[in-house]
C-alpha cells in the first residue's frame, strides 16, 4: 500500500460555532501503479484532501501513512522531503517563475534537492525534452502558449521520476485539445508505473482514470473501478 488514510479530518475553527469539516473523517487507500480520479463539485472537499495526499497541508484528526510512514510524526523538513523527493505536483495555474525561462523552472526544485549541477542539468533537459519542450528551454512562460506552459510545469513535475504525480485541474486553464495531450500524457506516465492523482470537478476527464473517488461535503460518497477513457 502506498497511500493509506484513516479516519482524516480536516476542521477550520474547531469548536467554535462557523466550525467548517472540510474533510469529514475520510478513509483512502491507494495502491502503487493505480491512476485515480478524485471528483466532486466546488467546496466538496477535493482540494482539501490532495492537499493533505500532497502533505502540504497535515489532518486535524486521523492518520495518514505514504509509503508506510505516518506524516503526523513528521517535522517541517521532512515534510519537505517527502514532497520534493516522492512527488510531483501539476496546478492549474502551472505556478511557473515568470522571470525564468522553462529550464530554469524545471531546474528550480532540483536545485532545492540538492543535486549536482552536471546532474539537475541533465535530468531538466531530459525533462523538457520528454514533454516536446526541448527547443524552447530558454524561453520564459510569456513566450509560451499556456499548454506549453503546461507541459513546462509537467517537467518540473517528472524531472526526479517520483513515484506519485498530484495533478489538481491540469486542464482547467486550456482548450479541449491540448487539455486531451496533457491527459494522454499522465495516462502514458501511469502505464510506465506513476501513481496518479487526479483532481477535478469535470466527469468526463475522470474518466481517463481507472479508479473514480467521488467526493461530497468532506465525504467520500463513491469509490469505484471504472473503464478507462482513452484520449
Amino acid at each position: 500500500m502506498l497511500i493509506e488514510l484513516q479516519d482524516v479530518y480536516k476542521i477550520y475553527g474547531e469548536a467554535l460555532e462557523s466550525e467548517v469539516r472540510a474533510l469529514d473523517g475520510v478513509n483512502l487507500s491507494v495502491d502503487r501503479g493505480e491512476f485515480l480520479a478524485v471528483v466532486g463539485p466546488s467546496g466538496s472537499g477535493k482540494s482539501t484532501l490532495m492537499n493533505i495526499l500532497g502533505c502540504l497541508d497535515i489532518p486535524s484528526h486521523g492518520t495518514y501513512w505514504i509509503d508506510g510512514v505516518d506524516v503526523s510524526e513528521l517535522s517541517d523538513s521532512q515534510l519537505s522531503h517527502i514532497r520534493n523527493k516522492q512527488i510531483g505536483f501539476i496546478f492549474q495555474g502551472f505556478n511557473l517563475i515568470q522571470s525564468m525561462n522553462a529550464f530554469e523552472n524545471v531546474e528550480l526544485p532540483l536545485i532545492y534537492q540538492g543535486i549536482a549541477p552536471g546532474k539537475r542539468h541533465e535530468l531538466a533537459m531530459q525533462a523538457l525534452e520528454r514533454v516536446g519542450l526541448g527547443s524552447r528551454s530558454r524561453h520564459r512562460p510569456s513566450e509560451m502558449s499556456g499548454g506549453q506552459q503546461q507541459r513546462v510545469a509537467i517537467a518540473r513535475a517528472i524531472a526526479t521520476h517520483p513515484p506519485i504525480i498530484m495533478a489538481d485541474e491540469p486542464t482547467g486553464a486550456l482548450d479541449s485539445k491540448t487539455g486531451r495531450e496533457v491527459l494522454t500524457f499522465l495516462q502514458n506516465l501511469n502505464l510506465e508505473g506513476s501513481t496518479i492523482i487526479l483532481i477535478t470537478h469535470d466527469n468526463s476527464i475522470a474518466a481517463t482514470a481507472r479508479r473514480l473517488v467521488r467526493i461530497s461535503d468532506g465525504l467520500i460518497v463513491e469509490d469505484k473501478v471504472q473503464e478507462v477513457s482513452w484520449v
